[in-house]
């Protein structure tokens, strides 16, 4: 065990739109260390989000990072041999990563020619609130209202 918690080490910020918050996209999106695919990847959906929906790309994509984001969450928690999933919220920094990885795992599920494609079309459906990444949100609500009644055993 740790002695002291682990720094977070300070991202730089993306060259097009200079915000953390894209480099962190791009860092989930990015495989075998290629980031400058990962990065031509996201422009090129930002800018299919923009001729799709005829709106700034950018503001598109934070619009469906903030729909996908989740409040509340279920946690595992064993009491007296018995294991109850507890709903709990979730911490700010959590809810951006959650909303990151499903938008980011989901677009690669979608059928489409390229990722920026599918990438593109994950994002205008997060959008609007339609898409899988809003699905698995909406279930993630909906398995913790199914487990209020455990609340009480909240740490």
């Amino acid at each position: 065990m740790r002695k002291a918690q682990a720094k977070k080490l300070p991202l730089a910020p993306d060259p097009k739109f200079n915000d953390k918050l894209v480099t962190r996209f791009i860092n989930n999106l990015m495989w075998q260390g290629k980031k400058s695919v990962a990065f031509t990847i996201f422009y090129d959906a930002l800018d299919k989000v923009a001729k799709q929906t005829s709106e700034e790309g950018y503001e598109v994509w934070k619009r469906a990072l903030s729909n996908v984001a989740p409040s509340v969450e279920v946690r595992s928690r064993r009491i007296g041999g018995a294991t109850f999933q507890i709903p709990s919220e979730v911490r700010p920094d959590r809810k951006i990563s959650l909303s990151i990885k499903w938008l980011v795992r989901y677009s690669r599920e979608r059928n489409g020619r390229c990722m920026a494609d599918k990438l593109a079309g994950e994002i205008v459906a997060a959008s609007k609130g339609e898409g899988a990444a809003f699905k698995k949100k909406e279930d993630t609500h909906r398995m913790a209202e199914a487990n209020k009644a455990f609340a009480h055993f909240r740490i």
